[in-house]
């Protein structure tokens, strides 16, 4: 008997498979506020020099504010006063005369800066000074985010397929809300990117094994809803950033804000249950037997014997000769993943595939200035059209297949960028429409390609398999934030390269095998065993279309 049909036996998506999602529902929804927060912690307001080292508060007499930066400081093709140079000493014929002549001698802010407060009260950039030459480090801070998550997908990856799914949650959910706190009352920028970067390493933990958890526990044909529905979380939580930081405008206030909910997450943890497909692969038949039975009373089936005690017993007997006769043991590293065929194979296509996902993504979505429309207005419009987009790929996911579903997306929004690429400026109002379609499009395959991983690799490497996966997306995500610097070398440049990835992405997830309506593989020799079926597969084709011609060779 396979797992799916003990599962059947409780109900495969009963009252308790709700509750365990719902469980892990809310937690999920502060975590893209933390991945998308240094639109806001690291915005860059209008600033320019202080002059108070030009002189004593005499010098300037009875002058306004804005009179003494005509006579201090140089005014940019806009109109509007240098962020970064001020002059040597006072320029007062320029009361008189607009015309800056280019013979005054002008220089690098001497004493700092003073920056313009009505939109925030306080950012990275104006706590640190991280403006003018420095002001990529408040750009990098997003980098460092993203390092962090991904080494903490490799560091989740190994411990959860190790120790289990639900220990190392918890340890993901304590650490996560502990690094957070403390970077928010750094005291310096070393300091704050240390332990960013250590957030970013505990959270990717809750996304990870919180989708597998789910997967794992739900019967074939609702894993597509559980898939989209538990990534919708992802698009709320990207709402309330918007209404958050809108409020909350101080950014130590901010990080505290988007952290506090993952208290609740903690409080919660301990009604979730152990994955039982783990247990089972890992000789532990016995504890999985008790889920599945608690499961099996939560779900109101009264019906569930001693027997599929003896059939657990069973299905975790013949997995431990499995792994005996084919591997050789049961403990397995990110390694294993390129030590046979086809799972390196597959390995390759998923890592190049999600590493597209995410630097199309976060170039698209780290780049919410560019239209020059209000920051969390777009922002705002960038997370609801998320919503739409994964409701439309639920029904995808059904009818077409994965592969199908997450080439398409990964295409169309590369299509979406090279059209915005060949349009011109002016036309900001259907360049708008564009980038927002290709952030949905490109929301609807990173909610395709989780799923679609997840259903690919075997239980018992599971979670190496998305730990690295998400290892590359994590790449990909911490080098998007670097290529949009390359826009000072040619403008589109940036924008050329997120579309030929994301075009080349999409045709590389062509070449994956299709997964809809397929039990889980729960083995490296299940996975080993599809190439051998295709292979069959593709004779059987060949014979019926040699008889269908009258020309079957002997």
């Amino acid at each position: 008997m396979k797992f799916e049909s003990i599962l059947e036996e409780t109900d495969g998506f009963g009252r308790y498979q709700i509750a365990l999602v719902l469980l892990m529902y809310i937690p999920r929804i502060p975590i893209p506020c933390h991945f998308l927060l240094n639109n806001f912690i690291a915005a860059i307001p209008s600033h320019h020099c202080n002059i108070s080292s030009l002189g004593s508060e005499g010098i300037f007499g009875n002058l306004t504010q804005e009179e003494r930066l005509t006579v201090s400081i140089p005014v940019q093709d806009d109109g509007t006063p240098a962020s970064c140079h001020m002059f040597s000493y006072p320029q007062f014929h320029l009361l008189s005369n607009s015309s800056s002549p280019s013979e005054v001698a002008v220089v690098q802010c001497q004493n700092g800066w003073e920056y313009d407060n009505s939109t925030f009260i306080s950012t990275l950039a104006t706590q640190f000074d991280l403006v003018c030459e420095k002001r990529g480090l408040a750009k990098a801070s997003a980098t460092i985010f993203f390092v962090g998550v991904m080494a903490g997908a490799v560091f989740f990856g190994v411990l959860c397929d190790k120790y289990g799914r639900r220990s190392m949650l918890l340890v993901s959910y304590v650490s996560s809300i502990v690094f957070s706190v403390v970077s928010a009352f750094s005291s310096n920028y070393i300091m704050f990117a240390a332990f960013r970067f250590l957030t970013g390493f505990a959270l990717t933990g809750i996304i990870n094994i919180s989708f597998v958890l789910s997967i794992e526990w739900v019967d074939t044909k609702h894993r597509t809803f559980i898939g989209v529905f538990g990534s919708i979380s992802w698009s709320l939580g990207n709402m309330l950033l918007a209404g958050f930081a809108y409020l909350v405008t101080d950014w130590r206030m901010l990080i505290i804000t988007v952290t506090s909910p993952l208290l609740l997450a903690t409080a919660i943890w301990w009604w979730i249950p152990e994955s039982a497909r783990w247990l089972i692969a890992n000789g532990k038949a016995e504890t999985a037997y008790k889920y599945l039975q608690k499961c099996a009373t939560f779900n109101k089936r009264r019906d569930f014997t001693s027997r599929v005690k003896l059939e657990v017993n069973e299905l975790n007997f013949s997995k431990g000769l499995k792994h005996r006769s084919f591997c050789f043991h049961q403990s397995y590293t990110y390694l294993d993943l390129f030590k046979t065929p086809q799972l390196r194979r597959l390995t390759l296509f998923t890592g190049i595939v999600w590493y597209g996902v995410a630097s199309t993504y976060y170039g698209i979505s780290l780049n919410i200035t560019s239209f020059g429309l209000d920051l969390y207005l777009t922002h705002f419009i960038y997370a609801a059209i998320e919503v739409p987009a994964k409701i439309l790929i639920y029904f995808s996911l059904n009818k077409v297949g994965r592969r199908i579903t997450q080439t398409g997306t990964l295409v169309l929004t590369g299509f979406c960028i090279l059209i915005n690429i060949i349009t011109p400026t002016e036309y900001w109002t259907f360049r708008t429409v564009i980038a927002v379609l290709g952030k949905g499009l490109s929301e609807a395959s990173f909610t395709t390609v989780f799923l679609y991983t997840t259903e690919l690799y075997p239980t018992v490497m599971r979670q190496n398999g998305v730990g690295y996966a998400s290892f590359m997306a994590r790449l990909g995500a911490s080098i998007s934030p670097l290529i949009m610097l390359l826009e000072d070398t040619w403008k589109l440049l940036p924008e050329v390269i997120f579309c030929t990835v994301a075009i080349f992405s999409g045709l590389i997830a062509w070449l994956l095998p299709e997964t809809n309506n397929e039990r889980l593989p729960e083995t490296i020799e299940d996975i080993e065993e599809m190439r051998y079926k295709n292979k069959c597969h593709k004779i059987q084709e060949k014979i019926l279309n040699y008889s269908q011609k009258d020309i079957l060779p002997l």
